[in-house]
């Protein structure tokens, strides 16, 4: 891999593990320390969520108008800044309203990370999304295990470290990014000529209206591990610690399983959609063990299948997104596969529980296999419109 690629790895790894130390955290300290409802809580997380969206949306455009180096610094600055209002002043309303600025600042970084691993390695293809993903997660479990343990010290703690590693993530930003060599003329995805440029974007951009659809359904199904489910197997007392190693399990073998999953899509899924769609199916396997587990090792069993799932879907999205991207438009297609993922972590929850407060948990796994198989369809067919359209320019050229 390229230098410019592990600077963005380390990047993405350093901006993940602060913001892990507190969101697993937000709705202990909305109810247990501000004394505030549930539903309060779960309301101040979707409006987080929806000005992540919006940030991924404007720094997808960001992305493509004053490059990823101003992106980025641009989007850690007004996290930073909202982390130090945290760490000032964290009671009700302006934990609120930093809470939410930061979701804006946060989605900001996302598409620029992505579409510059995309630009400086386009040769890599799935693998430089692969390593991103992976730098996330590392991030994840690493951010997720010293926010419990600072915690357990002070809430104002998390913030105050949360804070400096946005400000580590703006140095190495600074420093690191702004000669990072961004490699658009190696684009390999013009699939058309220039015989009619219009019909181009809007064809190509229609295929991934509808890859992001099928992404949007594993997401609401995916998201159901931390809420319905996790509600679920505490029906089951199953105890809390035992949930959270099934996390723990998730995240090491993301970091540790990538040699099996290299030599598994090398072998058998040369094709991006063919991986996506055997992820997908790899899911429905795992929420089939979900409905039919009722101790632990059966949750455990469905997280490993899960995460096998997980390791094939998430990193082939971007990727086929960044193929897809017209030349100039990379930032704005990670924008919106990036905003589609929270979208779909936004609304799952509030769809999942209502499922289950009204028709209760048994309905709601065929609902979430349902909802799978349509992802199966769109993943089979998204660019199907694409390959006709590249047919029909093919006759006219000759």
């Amino acid at each position: 891999m390229p230098r410019a690629l592990w600077l963005l790895i380390i990047g993405m790894a350093v901006n993940v593990t602060g913001s892990s130390l507190l969101w697993p955290l937000n709705t202990i300290y909305i109810h247990d320390h501000l004394g505030k409802t549930l539903t309060i809580a779960g309301f101040i997380l979707m409006l987080n969520s929806a000005a992540s969206v919006v940030g991924n949306l404007v720094g997808g455009s960001l992305y493509d108008k004053i490059g990823g180096y101003f992106s980025i610094l641009l989007g850690i600055f007004i996290t930073a800044l909202a982390l130090l209002g945290l760490t000032i002043w964290n009671n009700w309303m302006p934990y609120c309203l930093f809470f939410i600025i930061s979701g804006f600042g946060s989605g900001i970084i996302y598409p620029s990370m992505y579409a510059m691993a995309g630009n400086v390695w386009p040769e890599g293809g799935r693998k430089a999304f692969n390593s991103i993903y992976v730098a996330q997660n590392a991030g994840v479990a690493i951010g997720s295990a010293i926010g419990g343990i600072l915690a357990s010290v002070s809430f104002q703690l998390i913030f105050a470290v949360n804070m400096f590693m946005y400000v580590l993530f703006f140095f190495i930003a600074f420093f690191m990014y702004k000669n990072i060599q961004i490699h658009t003329d190696n684009k390999q995805t013009s699939v058309l000529n220039d015989h009619g440029m219009a019909s181009k974007k809007n064809t190509k951009l229609a295929a991934l209206m509808i890859l992001c659809f099928g992404y949007f359904l594993c997401w609401i199904c995916y998201v159901q591990w931390q809420a319905t489910i996790s509600t679920h197997t505490q029906e089951l007392n199953i105890p809390l610690s035992k949930y959270s190693l099934l996390w723990a399990v998730n995240g090491g073998l993301i970091v540790f399983g990538q040699p099996l999953i290299t030599f598994f899509t090398k072998r058998f899924c040369p094709q991006l959609k063919r991986q996506m769609v055997i992820g997908v199916i790899i899911f429905i396997i795992s929420f089939a063990f979900v409905g039919q587990a009722t101790a632990f090792a059966g949750f455990l069993t469905a997280m490993i299948i899960l995460t096998i799932g997980e390791m094939l879907v998430w990193p082939a999205v971007p990727t086929l997104a960044d193929q897809l991207a017209i030349k100039g438009k990379e930032g704005f297609y990670q924008g919106i596969i990036n905003s589609t993922a929270t979208a779909g972590r936004m609304i799952g929850p509030l769809l999942g529980g209502f499922i289950v407060d009204h028709f209760g948990m048994a309905s709601l796994i065929p609902i979430l296999l349902f909802l799978l198989v349509l992802s199966i369809l769109t993943s089979l067919f998204f660019d199907h419109q694409l390959k006709h359209a590249h047919q029909h320019i093919s006759n006219i050229n000759h």
